[in-house]
């Protein structure tokens, strides 16, 4: 997904409203039980109210095997308790958010959460407490809902409503955390004494109830330490990011095989077409899939996806799978509709691969971390000036940026949690820094003639390619994760033939 979106000073979120960080409560014995539906009230008799209260089995859970990367996560929550030691640590999952009057998005949690304790609860809450050893960490949800006062069936995120949550005790058998009710948390934040930093932007109520105990300055150093932490991924990260791509690969494939479909509909028979691969393989699509035909390629970020698709057009799928661990992946490919590259749609296209086969061949241990971006822009540089677009020397194009006209956007970003993940590092640990075994970008030149483009000839207008894959750096170089998915021509135009054959 093209961008380059590293600030050199990462901006503080503003801190929102307070609201109540837990599901409302019923109304008590003061006056008649309501049951809230549809965002309205309605009065519920006395017998009701008793017969909801029994008559319900067990389900209990024992015996739960911990979450793959239990192991993972606690190391991870050990290297932070080494970093910031004596100090108290929040780390919250989030709240839902309001699609429309009383209607939600899907949660997602918080990528720090997420990459800490392995959980994905709404409403969670993760806190490092200072202890003499270092610290003790212990997660903070909401129990399981209240049958006794009505709250699993009475209030709109009961348990009749939403689905089963996981109990305390469940909890603490998957996550290897002890876990407490996070309905108790906002006091005690509130009457905590010593240092403490909180992840900010996530949970208005956790923000409230630590105002005056923390400051912009620390919380920002807690968020960059965790943004930089993520750099490196270990074993099970790059496993998950393995699985991701291979998802999209296979979403990649079920889109050629639906090209003709796509051409009576529009863009959105591809959007639909790969969401049913990630939602059915994974837990979502990792950002908004651009799906963008014909001259909607040169818009970098085009998600709207209402346009025509058109033979002897292309089409520039950027798209990934996300896991259910939050794991994406990241990879574009420009395809012709019919099956078959112009000269001209060839050539522009060529002069992309030969500057991602540079940009690749750049990433390795040691290597400044834009060396692939500088090896990608010589190349296309050169096409440019070889084509007559810009005036010579490349030198000279390279050093007042003039090539950037047509590329646009930098040649990658870290993948992880998060498609551009590690956002908020130093630019002396990221874009300035260098590369080391585990980290994993992408590398995704591209070359985009804007439709009323009076600066080059005509039949350039409206062509927009763009190819990435995504990168491992190994030991002794690099791995390309999304090598199954044909990238030059020649292999791309026998690829979809055979899919549409199949």
């Amino acid at each position: 997904m093209a961008e380059e979106r590293i600030p050199e000073t990462p901006a503080t979120p503003e801190t929102p409203e307070p609201e109540p960080a837990t599901p409302e409560t019923p109304e008590t014995a003061e006056e008649p039980i309501k049951q809230r539906k549809n965002g309205l009230y309605a009065a519920v008799s006395d017998e009701l109210t008793e017969n909801m209260k029994t008559g319900w089995a067990d389900t209990a859970l024992h015996g739960l095997a911990p979450i793959p990367q239990a192991a993972e996560t606690a190391a991870r929550r050990a290297a932070l308790s080494a970093r910031f030691p004596g100090e108290r640590l929040v780390v919250p999952a989030g709240n839902l958010k309001t699609r429309s009057n009383d209607t939600e998005y899907p949660f997602r949690a918080s990528t720090e959460y997420t990459y800490l304790t392995g959980d994905q609860t709404q409403d969670g809450v993760l806190v490092l407490e200072p202890t003499a050893e270092g610290h003790r960490a212990t997660i903070h949800l909401l129990p399981r809902s209240n049958r006794e006062n009505g709250e699993f069936w009475l209030d709109g995120q009961g348990e009749l409503w939403v689905g089963r949550r996981h109990s305390l005790d469940e909890a603490r058998q998957l996550l290897g955390l002890p876990a407490s009710d996070v309905r108790e948390l906002p006091k005690a934040l509130a009457e905590a004494t010593g240092p403490v930093r909180a992840v900010r932007g996530h949970d208005a109520g956790v923000e409230a109830a630590l105002a005056d105990k923390v400051t912009a300055e620390r919380d920002e150093e807690l968020r960059v330490y965790l943004s930089e932490a993520r750099a490196v991924k270990d074993d099970f990260e790059i496993g998950e990011l393995q699985k991701a791509v291979d998802s999209t690969v296979r979403g990649f494939e079920d889109v050629v095989r639906v090209l003709d479909k796509a051409e009576a509909t529009s863009e959105r028979y591809i959007e639909g077409t790969f969401f049913l691969r990630a939602r059915v393989e994974g837990n979502d699509i990792g950002y908004g899939s651009i799906c963008a035909a014909g001259p909607h390629a040169t818009t970098l970020h085009w998600v709207r996806n209402d346009g025509d698709v058109r033979s002897g057009d292309l089409l520039l799928l950027d798209a990934g799978v996300e896991t259910h661990t939050l794991y994406t992946a990241d990879v574009t490919r420009t395809l012709p509709v019919n099956g078959r590259y112009s000269e001209l749609q060839r050539k522009i296209y060529d002069a992309v691969y030969d500057a991602q086969e540079a940009g690749i061949a750049a990433v390795r241990p040691g290597a400044k971390y834009r060396d692939f971006h500088d090896a990608a822009q010589r190349v296309l540089a050169e096409r440019l000036v070889a084509w007559g677009l810009l005036e010579g020397p490349v030198e000279r194009v390279l050093e007042l940026g003039l090539q950037r006209r047509w590329t646009l956007h930098g040649t990658g970003h870290m993948l992880g949690l998060d498609v551009h993940d590690c956002a908020a590092a130093r630019r002396e640990a990221y874009v300035d820094g260098t590369l080391e075994p585990g980290m994993c970008l992408t590398v995704e030149p591209g070359l985009y003639f804007q439709t009323d483009d009076l600066t080059v000839p005509e039949e350039y207008r409206g062509i927009g390619v763009r190819i990435e894959d995504d990168i491992l750096v190994t030991a002794d170089g690099n791995r390309n994760l999304s090598a199954a998915l044909p990238r030059r021509a020649d292999e791309v135009e026998a690829w979809m033939a055979a899919l549409k054959q199949a």
